[in-house]
Order: structure tokens, then C-alpha cells, then sequence
């Protein structure tokens, strides 16, 4: 007998030319492939739990929700010789399209948060239609980051045709308002419904503060007819009511906050 044989050892399956692993046998006779050269891929961060960004986007209310005082705001206006309405302006349009984007983070984070919630208590199916109700408001607030609302370059053409890009900014900043309100709401609605299922109830948004869309073409012809003076009162508008939109929004995010922080 050959040495292999006689210590009870088989001769080891070389691999064929070419580098093809044998055509039949005990899948562990295969050798074994190289590995390719080079680093392996670095894993990719972990997902931030929905809590925590829950938290981040409430925090952020102070850099994105800015609050006007109009008496304030016309005061600088009058002693600048109108300049401060440039700053006026480039505030009025960030503010809102950053209170949308955090808006959009915040109740992102509270419906992953509500879903899994739902998830452990075996709740997914009955809370469902919810979150697909909730998902369809969500949309809109998502398209609404896409239109073009960049402050810089509306201050920009202001400053090249001023009063007539202000009426415009006017229009869309309250079309936007009215929207973002009304999707918001029904948000804010599905929500309450899910948190109260999961035993933390929230205050069911109040349907009628979504205010209505104001008369475009009548303001346009008070302003002119008024030699630009009825532009005051609708800055007044401008500045006010998406003040009282944020107040109201405060309220119901310490809410849903300290439900999900009870919810741990």
C-alpha cells in the first residue's frame, strides 16, 4: 500500500485546471476560492432610532420656526428707508419652507416610531388604514419641499422689480400656508387616533384653525388703489398668521413628544 493508505488518510481532491471546483462529490472536498485583494467594506452607520430624531426635529423649532413682531419689523422698515424689508422678505419665505422640512422629519419620525410601537403590540393590521391615511398627507408635504422657495433669490428679484415679486412672494407663501395647514391636520388627526390605540392619547387637532385662502385678486386692487398702503396690513397678515400656525404646532409636538417619551 501506498503511505496514504497505510495511516488511514485520503490523498486530498486537487482542484481541475482551469480553477472550476470537480463535477460531483461531498461538497466539502471543493476547494476553496480565493478572496479577492483589498479591504473588506466598511458597514454602513446605524439606522438612528426613531425616538431620537422624533426629538432632534422638536429641537430644531428654534432655528426654523422664526416668530415676527410686526410693529418691530415695520419700525426697521421706516428708519432703514425700506431696506429691512429685504430681510423681511428673505425671513418671511425661509421660515416657511424650513418649518415644512422639519415639519416632515418630525412626523416622519413619529409614525416610524407609532409603527413599531404597533408592531409589538400586535396592532399593525387594525392601525393600518391609519398610517395609510397619515402617508397620503405626508405626500403632499413631501412635494411641497420641492417647490422653489430659495429666500436669497427671492430677495434677489426683489430688488430688481420690488412691490411686484412681493405680491407674488405673498400669494404662493399663502397658498403654501393653507396646504401645508390642511395636510398637516390630517397628520396630526391619524395620529391621534393611533397614539390614543397604543394608550397615550394626544389632543385631536382642531379642523377649523386651517385658514381659509385669501382673495387674491381683491387684495392686489386694495394695494394699488390705496397707493401701496394696504401692502402694510398684508405684511401684518404674512407675519401673524404663520406666527399663530407655529404657536399652534408647538403645542401639539410637546404633546406627541411626551407620549412617545412615556411610550420609551
Amino acid at each position: 500500500m501506498v503511505d496514504d493508505e497505510q495511516d488511514g488518510r485520503q490523498a486530498p481532491v486537487s482542484e481541475p485546471a482551469g480553477g472550476e471546483p470537480p463535477a460531483s462529490g461531498d461538497p466539502a472536498q471543493f476547494a476553496t476560492r480565493p478572496v479577492p485583494p483589498g479591504p473588506a467594506p466598511m458597514p454602513g452607520p446605524p439606522a438612528v432610532p426613531a425616538a431620537y430624531r422624533l426629538h432632534a426635529a422638536w429641537q430644531r423649532r428654534v432655528e426654523t420656526d422664526y416668530i415676527f413682531d410686526y410693529w418691530t419689523a415695520l419700525g426697521w422698515t421706516i428708519l432703514t428707508l425700506g431696506i429691512y424689508g429685504f430681510y423681511v422678505l428673505y425671513q418671511l419665505v425661509r421660515r416657511m419652507r424650513d418649518h415644512n422640512e422639519r415639519r416632515v422629519d418630525f412626523f416622519d419620525a413619529a409614525l416610524a416610531f407609532a409603527w413599531e410601537q404597533a408592531g409589538r403590540r400586535g396592532l399593525h393590521a387594525e392601525l393600518t388604514p391609519s398610517f395609510q391615511r397619515a402617508g397620503a398627507h405626508m405626500d403632499v408635504l413631501r412635494r411641497m419641499e420641492e417647490a422653489f422657495r430659495e429666500p436669497v433669490i427671492w430677495v434677489v428679484l426683489a430688488v430688481v422689480a420690488r412691490g411686484i415679486v412681493e405680491l407674488i412672494a405673498f400669494i404662493l407663501l399663502d397658498q403654501d400656508l393653507v396646504k401645508h395647514d390642511r395636510s398637516e391636520v390630517g397628520v396630526e388627526y391619524e395620529l391621534a387616533l393611533i397614539f390614543w390605540r397604543l394608550g397615550q392619547p394626544l389632543p385631536v387637532p382642531d379642523q377649523t384653525r386651517v385658514k381659509g385662502q385669501n382673495n387674491y385678486i381683491g387684495r392686489i386692487v386694495a394695494t394699488i388703489a390705496s397707493l401701496g398702503i394696504y401692502l402694510f396690513w398684508w405684511y401684518y397678515d404674512q407675519m401673524i398668521e404663520p406666527n399663530l400656525h407655529f404657536q399652534a404646532n408647538w403645542a401639539q409636538e410637546d404633546a406627541l413628544v411626551a407620549a412617545v417619551q412615556a411610550l420609551g
